[in-house]
């Protein structure tokens, strides 16, 4: 134990940071047992860290460990929680739990056995909470960190401090809101807007050089399909190269139109097997799949478009992406971000709950492909004010 509290002193001793992502003070943290998910670099130790010094501040005892610490080598998280409980201890938090072998079969020993201590994990977005070895479904709450919105990348990287605007204030009062956020941002916001495509989804590119970005990005990337993945799923290596093909198949030609009977031939894979690691690669946050509606999907339904999760990723991957993809990348990100449903469109390019449809475009982009669509707007690149059914593209930067 002493070896612990020391580590989660040094830890403490040089962590420094006074930003908090939009997560911080919505946390479920009088939940018993709360989960965090989230793509790798999103912020979630840095999340949990913070509120640790919140609960030491507020005199409670609160223990931080990663489930990587040599620790686990000879010790089990239900024999930590157990002395941790001893100790008087109200509130574990474990980072990383997919690491932990039998993460679920423990927590819910903990969970029934210490009632009045509160666990608090983090995991990868690939590990699915609710289908562990032991049922967790009664016991379990569940939030997401997803990764920088357009307004949170202007509060880290710019110091502008704006508040999220609701989806329906953006397309009933799109003028107004236009006009007073520019206003309160006091410069050009379109150059803003295009930096945060290239590199602002992710917290720590901020400390990076621009020239350095892609390559980490990437590694990001193959780090959830050699660990995460692996780890999870139970991929063994030539899994991983046969996914890492099929990621590269895709990064090709996105917004990808899959046709699975081609992919598996091409690949030497079964329908069912392309179909699975499609699935996997969307829990990862990796990739984003678009469906033709977006109630009742089978796990192995065909997606009608493939993006990635973010426009970050696109860049990485893609010397100079089209803007078309670009946009419509940003679009489908945010609104699902946000919670927003988000599905393929007959006409247009997005059906938004299932209600609003969305054609995606540059400044000049009219509306002869959505004309009289009951509930249709355009949302617009290079454009900073808006007005009626014309939105600023960047504006869905501020949903959460």
């Amino acid at each position: 134990m002493e070896e612990l509290l020391k580590y989660q002193g040094n830890l403490l001793k040089n962590f420094q940071s006074s930003w908090y992502r939009y997560l911080f003070k919505d946390l479920l943290v009088q939940e018993r047992l709360l989960g965090i998910k989230g793509l790798r670099g999103v912020g979630k130790t840095t999340l949990l860290l913070q509120h640790l010094k919140e609960i030491l501040d507020q005199g409670e005892k609160g223990l931080y460990v990663t489930a990587e610490h040599p620790y686990f080598y000879n010790q089990t998280l239900f024999e930590l929680a157990s002395l941790w409980y001893s100790y008087g201890g109200k509130v574990l938090l474990v980072d990383e739990i997919h690491k932990y072998p039998d993460w679920s079969r423990e927590l819910k020993l903990i969970y029934d056995g210490f009632p009045e201590l509160r666990i608090i994990f983090t995991s990868s977005s690939a590990l699915d909470l609710y289908r562990g070895e032991a049922d967790l479904s009664r016991r379990l709450e569940t939030q997401i960190l997803h990764g920088l919105s357009f307004r949170e990348y202007l509060s880290l990287y710019h110091q502008i401090s704006l508040e999220p605007i609701d989806f329906q204030d953006i397309i009933e009062n799109t003028l107004r809101i236009s006009d007073g956020l520019i206003k309160k941002i006091g410069v050009p916001v379109l150059p803003l807007f295009k930096e945060y495509l290239q590199a602002g989804y992710f917290p720590f590119t901020k400390e990076l050089k621009a020239e350095r970005i892609p390559q980490r990005l990437i590694q990001i990337i193959n780090t959830v399909l050699e660990s995460d993945l692996s780890a999870i799923q139970g991929y063994s290596a030539s899994n991983v190269i046969k996914i890492k093909q099929l990621l590269g198949v895709i990064a090709e030609s996105v917004p990808f139109e899959p046709n699975i009977s081609k992919i598996a031939e091409k690949m030497h894979l079964g329908r069912q097997t392309v179909n699975i690691y499609i699935k996997h690669l969307e829990d990862a946050k990796i990739l984003n799949l678009l469906y033709e509606q977006v109630k009742g999907i089978s796990q192995l339904q065909k997606p009608g478009k493939i993006y990635f999760e973010n426009s970050n990723f696109l860049f990485s991957l893609q010397m100079n992406p089209s803007s078309g993809t670009v946009r419509e990348t940003f679009f489908m990100n945010q609104l699902r971000n946000s919670g927003r449903l988000i599905s393929l469109s007959k006409k247009g390019d997005f059906l938004v709950d299932e209600k609003y449809t969305f054609e995606i475009g540059g400044r000049n982009k009219d509306k002869s492909q959505i004309k009289n669509v009951e509930n249709s707007f355009l949302a617009l690149d290079d454009l900073e004010y808006g007005i009626g059914s014309k939105i600023p593209l960047w504006l869905f930067g501020f949903l959460y």
